[in-house]
């Protein structure tokens, strides 16, 4: 063969390398780069499904036109059903007019059964829901009458029968006598319960009175008769004037507010010892005055606003001697001028407030937040409203002057405060974090805070990296420096195996196997604990000092870890027979009772279960990465060091794992990214309870395990739906910090440790 031909072989073979070369460079750059373009996607899906829970609430004209029925009276009640197609507004000259909220059409007109020579006097509604009203009148008589919409579907749309109906029978009975000295009615309150409805009134000399109207339904005939009770309540102290009366729905608690600026808690559980239990100054500063008062959703928190503009929540909470007190929660952003009007919402736990300058707020109570804070009138605002789904909001001022606003507020429920901060919720005597995002009751409070779920999640990974951290990096070292070959051969594909078993069949094991095992013989895992070390050092002191050298000499180098596999099984067996007995004599015959006694809460799936479970989930991976790092440290510094005059343990603690130690970071890292995202394990075997503490007899919740149970039944769009994907955000983010730490101390100890 020529030289010619050998020249251009040489050169197309030269062309074609280089041709590969750029080949494998662009395709290993093309997909590098799509890696992490599919994480900024990632990230900026999880985002954009999260950011709209911060967003605030918006609200844009819709109409603006005369009060329905006419200008020339006040109103005293308005509502619109949930389709927003039908509203009903309830007048002082004895009205109720059925109007089209969107453009103020009469569609219909009924008059409420009082008589012509009676006058209007006070006016209360229950929670709306009940679509329940009173009007008190000045002969001590109170009108109890509900309005209905009649709505029915039909082929060619919604139809609507609108009118009145009363919960205590006909039109003849709906006036019901409160008074019998026949005095006005300054202020009245009404509630409808689980037995029928109560009603609360003051009279014009400051006269409290209950009257109760107990239904009873005969299981025979299904006729429902009515009992009437009626009682005398203690009075104001002296020199208050009640001005606004307030009934919860359990028939237990009424709350007054007075114009002196208090607000007076009373017990009416037995009404005929009925008592004032507290009164607290609730607005201060001169000519102090409660004006507007109403229960949020569920009549649990009474939100109060004053003649000096504030707007403030309180709840009763008990104190020390178990006794309900008035207590402050919390503040929301004042008015410039007296407040009017507080709205509840129908199906959360926000409301909306009106003052006499004009002044439009929308708030919420969980979140502390005040959403939207707006002027929309020149004049003072009397009444304020919101439909069923908060979307269509109707304001009226003095001069009957109606103004129909959409109002685009989906998430009031969310706040960095809700998620990371304790949060004084309904019902609980202190602030607290809790999760818990559902409930089989329409008033239930939405619990959002995420400190239980992140420290679930730290806590898990805390006792699964425990367990596994000690056994995966001395494994590592002692089958990649003192196992021979041949019995690394075996042990090495033997633990990476184990990483190929399905999280969710260690699950299954942990959550019906492990979990009631440690429940049973928790004296034998703290006798393996300590027995377990103890029990290998004398072996080890055994082999080394007391088994004759000719006898040693019949074991191969490097297979002395196999003498202690009799030592582990005898140990571990030895343990469980004894725990029995060990319960007897140190724990009274009960451990889990003893720690009960001792202060200390036991649950059967537990950070224990979780740590010995998802540790074997996490050895693999730990091993093998640091294995592979121990055994590729360069044979001439080993040889180097053992040369010099070095042991090989002081070989290995002074050369092999400093060399060694960016790799063996790297694998703690990685191992604990493992633990943290880890699903199906904490899934089934930590019982899933949102608690905060690191208690190891504890279960908890992680992040992962509360996407997976939570996501499938959250409505998609809805608040809960977006907070689970702020979980995933969150998740995202604690691996991405922890991977990009993890590299940045590997890069660092590799370059200290790279001249070695």
């Amino acid at each position: 063969m020529s030289v010619a031909t050998l020249k251009s072989r040489l050169d197309r073979f030269q062309r074609w390398r280089r041709a590969k070369d750029h080949m494998a460079r662009y395709v290993i750059s093309f997909f590098g780069i799509a890696v992490v373009g599919a994480l900024v996607l990632m990230f900026v899906y999880l985002a954009q499904e999260t950011l709209p829970i911060f967003q605030g609430a918006s609200m844009e004209p819709a109409a603006e036109y005369e009060a329905p029925g006419g200008a020339d009276t006040q109103t005293i009640h308005l509502a619109v059903n949930r389709h927003r197609e039908l509203g009903v507004r309830l007048t002082e000259d004895r009205r109720a007019v059925f109007f089209r909220p969107g453009s103020g059409e009469v569609t219909h007109e009924e008059s409420l059964p009082i008589p012509d020579d009676v006058r209007v006097t006070s006016f209360s509604a229950a929670e709306p829901r009940t679509r329940l009203v009173a009007a008190g009148l000045d002969n001590g008589q109170v009108l109890a009458t509900e309005f209905e919409y009649g709505e029915e579907f039909t082929r060619d749309g919604r139809i609507y029968d609108p009118g009145l109906v009363f919960p205590l029978g006909d039109e003849d009975t709906a006036l019901l006598d409160v008074d019998s000295e026949g005095r006005a009615i300054a202020q009245v309150g009404i509630q409808r319960g689980r037995s029928g409805i109560r009603v609360a009134a003051a009279t014009e000399d400051g006269d409290l009175r209950l009257v109760r109207f107990e239904e009873t339904t005969s299981m025979m005939t299904g006729e429902t008769t009515v009992e009437r009770d009626a009682y005398d309540l203690p009075r104001l102290p002296e020199g208050a004037t009640p001005t606004r009366i307030l009934l919860d729905i359990t028939g237990r608690i009424m709350m007054v507010g007075d114009d002196q600026g208090q607000l007076h808690y009373y017990d009416i559980r037995n009404p005929a010892r009925a008592e004032r239990v507290d009164s607290k100054r609730v607005i201060t500063g001169e000519d102090a005055e409660v004006t507007s008062l109403d229960y949020l959703l569920g009549t649990v928190s009474v939100m109060v606003g004053g003649s000096d503009g504030t707007v403030t929540q309180y709840m009763l909470v008990r104190d020390d001697d178990n006794v309900n007190r008035i207590t402050r929660v919390r503040d929301f952003q004042s008015h410039t001028g007296a407040l009017r009007n507080i709205q509840p919402e129908y199906i959360r736990k926000g409301f909306l407030t009106a003052d006499d300058t004009g002044e439009l707020g929308v708030h919420y109570s969980t979140s502390q937040r005040t959403l939207l804070h707006r002027s929309i009138s020149d004049r003072p605002l009397h009444r304020v409203y919101v439909d069923p789904r908060n979307r269509l909001l109707l304001a009226v001022d003095d001069d009957e002057r109606w103004q129909a606003m959409a109002l685009n507020n989906r998430h009031p429920e969310v706040s960095l405060h809700v998620l990371w901060e304790r949060v004084w919720y309904e019902g609980r005597s202190q602030p607290a974090f809790v999760w818990q995002s559902s409930s089989a009751t329409d008033e239930f409070e939405p619990k959002f805070s995420l400190v239980p779920l992140t420290i679930g999640t730290l806590k898990a990974a805390f006792y699964a990296m425990l367990f596994a951290t000690p056994l995966a990096i001395m494994g590592a070292i002692y089958s990649a420096y003192f196992m021979s070959r041949r019995m690394r051969s075996l042990t090495k594909p033997g633990i990476e195996l184990m990483e190929a078993l399905p999280t969710v069949i260690l699950g299954f094991l942990a959550g019906l196997w492990l979990a009631p095992f440690v429940e049973n013989n928790l004296p034998a895992i703290a006798s393996i604990l300590i027995l377990m070390p103890l029990a290998m050092l004398g072996m080890a002191l055994l082999w080394t000092r007391g088994i004759p050298e000719r006898v040693r000499e019949m074991v191969p180098p490097g297979w002395e870890a196999a003498i202690l596999i009799p030592v582990v099984i005898a140990v571990g067996w030895f343990a469980v027979e004894i725990s029995p007995m060990l319960e007897i004599a140190f724990f009274d015959g009960d451990a889990r009772q003893w720690l009960t006694s001792a202060g200390i809460e036991y649950d059967q799936r537990n950070a224990l279960v979780i740590g010995i479970a998802m540790g074997f989930a996490v050895i693999p991976t730990i091993y093998s990465i640091s294995e592979d790092a121990v055994f590729n440290v360069p044979k001439h510094l080993t040889q180097g060091s053992l040369a010099l005059g070095a042991t090989p343990w002081q070989t290995v603690v002074r050369v092999v794992l400093l060399t060694a130690s960016p790799g063996i970071f790297s694998a703690v890292m990685i191992g604990f990214g493992r633990a943290v995202g880890e699903t199906m394990i904490v899934l089934m075997a930590t019982g899933n309870s949102p608690v905060v503490n690191f208690n190891i007899f504890e279960g908890m919740r992680t992040l992962s395990a509360n996407i997976a149970v939570e996501m499938p039944e959250a409505a998609v769009g809805s608040t809960h739906y977006r907070i689970l994907f702020l979980a995933a955000l969150l998740l995202f983010a604690m691996t991405f910090v922890v991977n990009t730490v993890a590299e940045i101390v590997r890069q660092r100890l590799r370059r200290k440790y790279a001249t070695l």
